[in-house]
C-alpha cells in the first residue's frame, strides 16, 4: 500500500473527511466553546490518537480559541510500557500528563474469572479522570468514542440490558463537576483505523479488556459485519436513527406526554428542530449500563 493512501483513498482526503465529520458533530452538539480547556483522554489506542490529532488540526483554523491537554492513565497492568506513547507526545510537542493509578489490581480482585472487566474498569478510570480534569482546570473531557462504539452500545443495551440508550455527544456528570464530549461520534471506525495505519501511531496494547475473548461487544461487531454484507448502509442507518427519535412511538410511559409537545411544536417526527423531553432518571448512561472506554 502506498504510504499516502489507505486502500486506494488519498491520505489528504481521509484527513479531510474525518475533519469534516468531527466538525459537524462539534457544531451540531455545541461541544466546544471559546476559552475551553479540554482534557483529551489518551489511552494509546488508535481512536484517542486520532481524536487528539483532529482536535489539534481544528485548533489551528477554528474561529474560537481553546486549549488541549492530553492525559494518559497508566493502570499498572503487568508488562505495561508507556514509553512509545510518552516519546510520541514529546516529539509532537503536546502538553500532557501521565498519571499512574493501580486500577488493574482492583479489577482483577473484584471481577470473577470469566466475567467481563469493562464495566468496573471504565468506572474506575472515569473516577480518576474526572478528578484529574478538575485539578487541571479543564472545562471539558474529550473521549475517543466513534460511530461504531455508539451503535454497538445501542445494541448491547437493547439485547442484554432491556433498555434503549447509546452514547451522548455531550454529557454533564450528575454532580455537575465535569462535561464529557465525544467529538468523533460521526466517524467510522474503519476510517480511523486506516488513518492510524498511515500515521503509524505507537499503539499500546490493553492487557485487561483486550485479554478477554468472546466479549458481548465483539458479538455486536460480528453481527454488524454480517448485516453489512446484506445491508451495506446499516451502520449509517443506525447512526441516523439515534438522531431521529420518535418518543410517541415508544413504550416508555415517562415519555408519553412528549407526543403532546411534539403535536404542538413546529418540529415533527422527522427530527426537524429540537423538542424538549423530560429527563428520565435512571437512564442507561446514568446507571452505568453503557460500557465505554477512552480508547
Amino acid at each position: 500500500m502506498n504510504a499516502t493512501e489507505a486502500h486506494g483513498r488519498p491520505w489528504k482526503d481521509l484527513w479531510k473527511d474525518l475533519g469534516k465529520g468531527l466538525g459537524q458533530c462539534i457544531a451540531e452538539h455545541h461541544l466546544i466553546d471559546d476559552g475551553d480547556r479540554i482534557m483529551v483522554c489518551l489511552s494509546g489506542g488508535k481512536d484517542s490518537y486520532t481524536l487528539l490529532q483532529l482536535l489539534r488540526r481544528l485548533q489551528t483554523r477554528a474561529p474560537i480559541s481553546f486549549e488541549l491537554v492530553a492525559v494518559h492513565l497508566d493502570q499498572a497492568q503487568p508488562g505495561y510500557d508507556g514509553t512509545p506513547l510518552a516519546r510520541w507526545l514529546e516529539q509532537e510537542g503536546v502538553v500532557h500528563h501521565i498519571v499512574r493509578e493501580d486500577t488493574y489490581s482492583i479489577v482483577k480482585d473484584r471481577v470473577a474469572e470469566g466475567k467481563t472487566y469493562c464495566s468496573l474498569c471504565s468506572r474506575l478510570r472515569r473516577g480518576v479522570l474526572y478528578n484529574l480534569a478538575e485539578d487541571l482546570g479543564c472545562t471539558k473531557i474529550a473521549l475517543g468514542h466513534h460511530r461504531d462504539d455508539a451503535i454497538e452500545t445501542l445494541l448491547l443495551n437493547m439485547f442484554f440490558a432491556g433498555s434503549m440508550g447509546a452514547m451522548p455527544a455531550k454529557l454533564e456528570t450528575k454532580d455537575g463537576r465535569n462535561t464529557v464530549i465525544r467529538p468523533m461520534l460521526y466517524l467510522a471506525e474503519k476510517d480511523i483505523a486506516q488513518l492510524a495505519e498511515l500515521e503509524r501511531y505507537p499503539i499500546l496494547p490493553c492487557n485487561l479488556c483486550g485479554s478477554q475473548e468472546n466479549l458481548q461487544r465483539q458479538e455486536m461487531k460480528r453481527l454488524l459485519n454480517d448485516l453489512e454484507t446484506r445491508i451495506p448502509q446499516v451502520r449509517e442507518s443506525l447512526l441516523a436513527s439515534l438522531k431521529h427519535v420518535r418518543p410517541s412511538h415508544l413504550l416508555d410511559e415517562r415519555l408519553q406526554y412528549s407526543s403532546v409537545l411534539r403535536d404542538k411544536s413546529p418540529a415533527t417526527s422527522t427530527g426537524r428542530g429540537p423538542v424538549k423531553l423530560p429527563v428520565v432518571s435512571g437512564a442507561p448512561a446514568e446507571r452505568g449500563d453503557v460500557v465505554g472506554s477512552y480508547s
